[in-house]
């Protein structure tokens, strides 16, 4: 029998996190960074400024059998945050000033402090210093990236249980701290048992899950020892398995499986998301693009530059959301707004014809639509988005009914079109316009 691989729990503290006011990056970062030293998550826990919440969220990762805990958040001079006096309470060693700690953090504050020209209250100062200077007996401190210092704080002597390393909130201060915390001796005692853990992500657009979900019925003998998790966002549908060394052959057929099985729908076998297939394969055929939007207003072209060198081959975009853009930007005529309306097929592939000629790029793509919550009619409905792409003698066009809020619409909008350049630049398609 294989030992149990070790397992983790993360507590992130904020109230400005629990409420949504700040995205929880540290909880994501942290378990992917442990599952690539070979650590199973147990759980992400998400607790206000509170310490009986933090103290009941500690016993509860500890209770699912967590072989380490980390915290992030809560190491601040302020009042509320009270991290590191809770876990030193929670793992029975009372805190007690760190001379020397408080000197290091001083001389930080005092570095910031001149560097930004600050009107600071010297008392007040000194007094958030000492605070963070507060170290529980016996804990492992982790030197300061900002002021806030970090902890391995083990349980005190006659106690079980793990320890608990204790992490600042800003990702900037907690990524590089924990490359210093990973190697503690009291992490790698807890982690002792890692083994490889191998993640790997296959993308399908436009098979449902249910067809999937059926597949993996058919196929549940190659899936011994794989964890395979899926999820559907904005029409794509992602398989994300994680595995074992030893279940490395099985990966491998069931990937050959699914590719057998989604031949027209597989989009991605390495993990790549669509905004790298379609750079990837702009790059790879020389080819450039522009973009003419109405609903999206530049949200396609703003995904398109998310790349590094993304300017090899966008050459720009044009967003178009009055009808008088569109016929002075993209060159859309009148009488065809006037005949047919600005949400439609004609006016999206004259909007896709207009970005390429105004830009004199290989590839033009046109958006129109409505994304509401306001505008729409018995035959044109909000959430009706038209679309086309054309470049190298071909054009795909779609006329598409998206559910869901404005965000959602515009949002979903731009995965379409980034799958229709792809399908284009793959030829996949027959040079013809069609219709879904």
């Amino acid at each position: 029998m294989s030992t149990p691989r070790p397992r983790a729990g993360i507590v992130v503290t904020g109230t400005e996190v629990l409420t949504g006011r700040v995205s929880d990056r540290n909880g994501p970062w942290l378990a992917e960074e442990l599952r690539l030293i070979g650590v199973d998550v147990a759980q992400i826990v998400v607790v206000g400024d509170r310490p009986d919440d933090l103290h009941q969220a500690l016993r509860s990762t500890v209770d699912s059998g967590a072989d380490l805990v980390i915290t992030s958040g809560g190491l601040g001079p302020t009042a509320d945050d009270l991290t590191a006096q809770v876990v030193g309470d929670f793992q029975g060693r009372p805190s007690r000033l760190d001379p020397d700690l408080e000197s290091t953090i001083a001389a930080v504050v005092e570095r910031l402090s001149a560097g930004r020209g600050w009107r600071v209250d010297p008392e007040a100062m000194a007094a958030g210093t000492r605070k963070q200077a507060m170290v529980p007996e016996g804990a492992h401190v982790l030197a300061p990236i900002g002021t806030a210092p970090g902890l391995v704080v083990p349980p005190a002597d006659g106690r079980s249980g793990p320890p608990v390393v204790v992490l600042p909130g800003p990702p900037r201060e907690l990524q590089p701290m924990w490359s210093t915390a990973v190697t503690d001796p009291l992490v790698t005692t807890a982690f002792a048992h890692r083994s490889e853990l191998q993640q790997r992500t296959l993308r399908l657009w436009g098979t449902p899950e249910a067809q999937l979900a059926a597949t993996l019925r058919d196929h549940a003998d190659l899936l011994d020892g794989l964890e395979i998790t899926t999820c559907l966002r904005d029409g794509e549908l992602e398989i994300v398995t994680r595995f074992g060394a030893d279940a490395a052959d099985r990966y491998d057929r069931f990937a050959e499986v699914i590719a057998a099985d989604y031949p027209d729908t597989l989009f991605s076998s390495d993990g790549r998301t669509i905004d790298d297939v379609v750079a990837d394969a702009l790059l790879e055929r020389g080819a450039t693009i522009a973009t003419a939007e109405s609903c999206t207003a530049g949200l396609l072209a703003g995904r398109l530059t998310d790349r590094p060198g993304s300017s090899a081959y966008v050459l720009g975009g044009l967003i178009v959301y009055s009808n008088e853009a569109k016929q002075h930007l993209a060159g859309v005529p009148a009488e065809m707004l006037e005949r047919v309306g600005a949400v439609s097929a004609e006016v999206a592939e004259a909007l896709a014809a207009g970005a390429a000629d105004r830009l004199r790029t290989d590839i033009g793509v046109g958006i129109t639509g409505i994304a509401g919550p306001d505008g729409g009619s018995a035959e044109k409905p909000v959430g009706l988005v038209h679309f086309c792409v054309t470049g190298f003698g071909a054009t795909l066009a779609r006329r598409v009914h998206i559910p869901g809020s404005r965000f959602d619409v515009r949002k979903r909008a731009v995965v379409i079109a980034l799958h229709l350049v792809r399908r284009l630049l793959a030829e996949q398609e027959s040079p013809c316009s069609s219709t879904t």
